[in-house]
């Protein structure tokens, strides 16, 4: 019979030349692997002794379920069959392995064969060659059936236990290591010695005996399959109800924050509109005083000043829930930004008398973050520092490296903050701090600050004394060093 077969095989045609022929079925990667778990658990719970000849997806995850039953010591021999070297060489001892031919068929499937004197079967899968045409994918057909393969499925499988099948498939793999001696052997490229298979062929029909399966191991290994299919579906429906409902609660949260978010800022754009309008109107009264005339559109400018602090701090925190939140980040320079930022508040920490000033290792390492993040964290800071410190004060920036991490400290001799208000100062809209300026301020820069960090995988700490100064802390990865030329 081997005799007649073509020089290059395939066991899927092979499997299906038989009359009549098994039935396909349209499966995934991880059926086909929970199939082997289920045969290898009929072995070792039944203490069956066997012969398996194997060919399996790349990875350790499948050569560990033969390992599994190796360690068993009921294998009678198993025999491996691939284009490039397994991984069950690092796995699996003794064991054969036979290099294919570069020509061969069987490198577009996947099989195990196990036999003996108890129970005989064959789980063989074949990964479809699919032509596209234009916009139209069409599935090459298969002998003797019509095949519609689901959308979903990457390959076609076959499950056999009848021994027409299993003889025809078994004497094509026999084909398929006379193949590989002839042309391997020549070149040295076998992996396991010419003898050995030589030894292999010459024993064939002594090692490898097909004999009639029993229904009731069978039976036990659909159960098993059954078993083994449910416990991933019901580990998948697990992971995607967890999934689901991760995503409920954080759309849960996303709506109550907007719906926070929106009335807290109706509440900040009311209050300057109602300044102003009334502004407007003492403004209109005849009997007004130049000084109170000053005094009112001061209030205007202040109010108008707020509103656009409110309104840019909202559009900001927009674009920050906009952000993926798996965007990858870039390496960024700490001296490339701070210097920019303290040089443009300088005039006016000179003009309210306040002595600002930075310091930077010169060999400071890059973090992870966006030019445009750092940034704004910088600016919110440093204003805030500038804002809450009287004249004649100190803000000082500096920067050191702890371990994996890049610190960013912003330092000033301000009015300091309460203990108790501490945890509170990144709560949108949260103003702590009464001073002649702060009602321009939207008290969103923290809030601003600590998303941004989060995003960025950092985090800011606080700590402060009232009456005597604030110390922020950033903390932010180091990135990566990218490899050698």
């Amino acid at each position: 019979m081997v005799s007649s077969f073509k020089q290059s095989l395939s066991l899927y045609e092979l499997s299906l030349s038989t009359d009549p022929p098994p039935q396909l079925l349209s499966v995934t990667p991880a059926t086909l692997l929970a199939l082997l778990r289920a045969t290898i658990d009929l072995l070792i719970e039944h203490k069956i002794r066997a012969q398996l000849l194997i060919k399996l997806p790349p990875g350790k995850i499948w050569y560990s379920e033969i390992q599994r039953y190796n360690t068993t010591n009921l294998s009678e021999g198993i025999y491996s069959y691939s284009v490039s070297q397994p991984a069950a060489s690092n796995l699996i001892t003794p064991l054969i392995s036979v290099k294919l031919t570069p020509t061969s068929k069987l490198q577009r499937e996947y099989f195990l064969l196990v036999l003996s004197p108890q129970f005989c079967g064959l789980a063989l899968a074949h990964r479809r060659r699919i032509q596209r045409q234009g916009t139209v994918t069409k599935v090459l057909s298969t002998p003797k059936q019509v095949y519609k393969p689901k959308p979903n499925s990457s390959l076609v499988a076959i499950c056999a236990y009848e021994t027409p099948v299993i003889e025809r498939v078994l004497a094509g793999i026999k084909q398929e290591i006379v193949s590989a001696l002839t042309k391997n052997s020549a070149k040295k490229t076998l992996y396991s010695s010419p003898i050995q298979l030589t030894e292999l062929l010459n024993n064939w029909d002594l090692l490898f005996t097909v004999a009639p399966s029993q229904g009731t191991l069978i039976n036990q290994l659909v159960i098993k399959q059954l078993q083994r299919t449910d416990e991933i579906l019901r580990k998948t429906k697990i992971k995607r109800t967890a999934v689901l409902q991760q995503q409920n609660q954080e759309l849960t949260s996303s709506v109550n924050l907007s719906g926070e978010l929106l009335r807290r800022a109706s509440e900040e754009l009311r209050t300057p509109l109602t300044n102003m309008k009334t502004a407007l109107s003492l403004l209109n009264s005849p009997h007004l005083k130049p000084p109170q005339r000053m005094r009112y559109l001061q209030m205007l400018h202040t109010e108008c000043d707020r509103q656009n602090s409110v309104i840019n701090g909202l559009l900001e925190l927009l674009q920050i829930d906009q952000i993926p939140k798996y965007t990858p980040l870039q390496a960024v320079r700490i001296s490339e930004i701070v210097p920019g930022v303290v040089s443009t508040y300088q005039p006016l920490a000179l003009e309210k008398g306040i002595m600002l000033a930075y310091t930077l290792p010169e060999q400071l390492p890059p973090v992870l973050c966006f030019k445009s993040w750092l940034k704004q964290i910088a600016i919110n800071l440093l204003h805030n520092s500038i804002k809450f410190t009287p004249r004649g004060g100190q803000v000082w920036v500096r920067s050191r490296v702890v371990g994996d991490r890049v610190i960013l400290e912003v330092r000033d001799t301000g009015i300091g903050i309460a203990e108790r208000d501490i945890p509170r100062v990144f709560d949108r809209f949260y103003r702590i701090r009464p001073t002649a300026d702060d009602s321009s301020g939207a008290g969103l820069g923290l809030t601003i600050v600590q998303q941004l960090l989060q995003r960025a995988g950092g985090s800011i700490s606080i700590k402060s004394k009232p009456g005597s100064g604030s110390t922020f802390t950033v903390l932010l990865a180091t990135a990566p060093t990218p490899p050698a030329n």
